[in-house]
């Protein structure tokens, strides 16, 4: 099992920030990512957006100090667990434009 490094370029969400993704494990049902440069907040958003897909039989994350060293997120499923975490990517995206628009309504 070698480590990698790889930008999910072809991710809407990832698009439109700079974050690199560095695969630790990636297996036919887990894979197990670091998020570089990030910290508790996205990786819960993720963790807990994750536990809502279909076929998730793991999701959880563990960062041994908030300071200097980022959170790595375990994602293992009953199919691939990119496609796990794409489909939480666009879960949270159709969250968010759903709460801009309510948000639009308090003007």
């Amino acid at each position: 099992m070698s480590l990698e490094t790889e930008r999910f370029k072809n991710s809407p969400f990832l698009q439109s920030i700079n974050m690199e993704l560095r695969i630790i494990k990636s297996e036919s049902d887990t894979m197990e990512i670091e998020l570089q440069g990030e910290g508790h907040t996205l990786t819960n958003l993720l963790r807990n957006a994750l536990w809502k897909v279909k076929g998730i039989k793991e999701a959880g994350y563990s960062q041994k100090h908030p300071l200097v060293s980022d959170p790595r997120l375990t994602v293992r499923s009953e199919g691939k667990p990119r496609k796990a975490l794409e489909q939480a990517v666009t879960d949270i995206k159709a969250q968010i434009k759903e709460l801009k628009t309510l948000a639009k309504k308090l003007d």
